[in-house]
């Protein structure tokens, strides 16, 4: 199934994971990826979301944004949370295909602030 609608994705992670990905030269994904067999992956509607469910109170987070079309091969989209399709990478992420990575930070209210181009 692909979903031709989004030209990036999401990945959210810590930022001592991000240092051991640049490091490795590539990002294996976290504990429950590895067990679930792929890397999940949010869209920009769906980030928001992906925070206040799985990273709550959490600080210091790293956003990368991934370009769909060189991972498309290894990358499903398949349904989540109310059958809202979501994209996951079966695969290692190379970090080559990461374009950006902004700095997650929590505000006053303990909610993640994302980027200006992500409200």
């Amino acid at each position: 199934m692909t979903n031709i609608e989004h030209e990036t994705i999401y990945r959210v992670l810590g930022s001592d994971e991000w240092a051991e990905a640049l490091s490795a030269g590539q990002y294996d994904g976290a504990p429950h990826d590895i067990a679930d067999g792929f890397i999940h992956f949010s869209t920009q509607d769906t980030l928001a979301a992906t925070l206040a469910l799985h990273y709550a109170g959490r600080d210091h987070l790293k956003l990368l944004r991934v370009p769909v079309a060189p991972i498309s091969a290894k990358l499903k989209w398949e349904p989540a949370r109310g059958g809202t399709l979501f994209p996951h990478l079966y695969d290692t992420l190379s970090v080559e295909y990461v374009t950006k990575v902004d700095d997650i930070r929590l505000d006053e209210n303990g909610v993640h602030i994302l980027p200006e181009d992500l409200r």
